[in-house]
């Protein structure tokens, strides 16, 4: 998640270093998704489990991951489940031991909520501590309401948008979180346009891509990679359809909001075309930097695989540190590059998405080779639309000007553009889906 405070300001300066999920409440939350992947997670654990981590563990956490964080700012992202529901007490805890461990440094705090908890209280807390706040909402009222519901079947829309309306009120700095799912696939200017009229200004888009075993099993709704038994959800979005989503928005984006609206996406794009690491790790080469730490203190590798294979170990009885240099976690980041098939190695936009996530590359490639990304045919059409664009406005930054430039050039860029060496010169996508040039 990314706030205003310049995050997605492109080329700001990054530390690298890594990051961990916190799951306080683990899976526990107070809407009934269709789509959640997470609330299933509570079959990891044992009937009766205490989803709430404790104050011990909270402290041991938050100590051992400022000191093991070697930057100037340290950045803690609050997920679940639903965060809210351990209460503002909880939270002004959090803020305590933060100061106390702080060293010097400077403490962001991001926290990820569906909005239905956020009052005047919530947000007086999130002003007075600087925090950043994602909400998700997917759009229109119709199309919100089609899989984010309470577990009584009710639709949440009007809380979330009374929830955006605080959050603007208080001054309280936040971004949207829309899922690009089988009901909204289609809407992409209409969502985009409604996301900006309710006063986002930093977007994200995450595609739907969940899968089901073909013998209906709660306790295992959402599946590895490996489990070949298993389908696509009626609620994933579809590949080439998620592409058109983006570029729709793209052609709106691009000829009016360039440097105004910040979409993660077009930013992290960006940077893969300007050669520098970019701040999202679906589209970076190797993976591993982004783990996710349990109600319980047990640490995984991924927030997308808290699976048992993945268990790195728990913070009661290992280092924080020593398990996110682990030999395990290390192979896990680069298997990300080296699991790639042989498509994906000979095609013309790799720099760009480099496989996106492992947990989606289910499919296979034309040659029937195993581990293609579900949504590959989607995202080639997307970086291959957008190409001469991107071009235009890396070439423009590299020469110390706008990237906003590109909205007052008659030809969006496309004649103007010029490579100026390594992966960004490659020319715009040619021949089949997937293949080379």
């Amino acid at each position: 998640m990314r706030g205003k405070r310049g995050a997605f300001m492109i080329f700001s300066q990054r530390h690298f270093s890594y990051n961990v999920i916190a799951k306080p409440i683990g899976p526990v939350c107070n809407m009934a998704c269709s789509y959640c992947y997470y609330l299933s997670k509570k079959y990891l654990y044992h009937a009766g489990t205490h989803f709430r981590l404790s104050e011990q563990i909270l402290e041991m956490f938050i100590k051992q991951y400022i000191e093991s964080n070697d930057t100037p700012a340290v950045t803690f992202a609050w997920q679940g489940g639903e965060p809210t529901l351990l209460g503002l007490e909880y939270f002004n805890k959090i803020i305590e031991l933060q100061k106390k461990y702080s060293d010097g440094k400077q403490i962001i705090n991001a926290l990820q909520t569906n909005g239905l908890y956020i009052d005047e209280f919530w947000c007086n807390f999130f002003a007075k501590n600087q925090f950043l706040i994602g909400v998700s909402i997917d759009g229109p009222e119709k199309y919100h309401n089609r899989y984010r519901k309470t577990s009584g079947g009710r639709g949440t829309f009007k809380k979330v948008i009374k929830a955006v309306e605080t959050l603007i009120q208080f001054g309280v700095d936040f971004n949207t979180l829309t899922t690009v799912n089988r009901a909204n696939q289609h809407s992409g200017r209409k969502i985009y346009a409604f996301l900006k009229e309710i006063g986002s200004r930093y977007i994200q888009f995450i595609p739907i891509v969940e899968r089901q075993k073909r013998q209906a099993d709660k306790k295992s709704s959402s599946q590895t990679m490996a489990e070949r038994e298993a389908a696509i959800a009626p609620w994933a979005v579809e590949p080439e359809a998620y592409g058109q989503f983006l570029i729709d928005v793209f052609e709106a984006w691009v000829r009016a909001d360039v440097g105004e609206t910040f979409i993660q996406l077009f930013d992290v794009t960006l940077e893969n075309w300007m050669g520098i690491q970019p701040g999202l790790c679906l589209f970076s080469e190797q993976c591993g930097t982004a783990l996710a730490m349990e109600q319980n203190g047990d640490i995984f590798s991924c927030d997308h695989f808290v699976f048992d294979a993945y268990k790195l170990g728990n913070i009661n009885n290992d280092r924080l540190i020593d398990l996110t240099q682990s030999d395990t976690q290390i192979e896990f980041g680069k298997n990300k590059k080296t699991s790639l098939p042989k498509q994906c190695f000979q095609c013309n936009v790799r720099f760009l998405c480099h496989g996106e996530c492992p947990k989606n590359r289910f499919s296979k490639t034309s040659d029937g080779e195993n581990g293609l990304n579900y949504l590959c045919s989607g995202y080639r059409n997307f970086f291959c639309h957008t190409a001469p664009h991107m071009k235009f406005m890396a070439n423009e930054i590299f020469h110390g000007r706008l990237a906003s430039n590109i909205m007052y050039n008659d030809n969006m860029g496309v004649q103007r553009a010029q490579p100026f060496g390594g992966v960004q010169g490659q020319s715009p996508c040619r021949g089949p889906g997937g293949s080379a040039p």
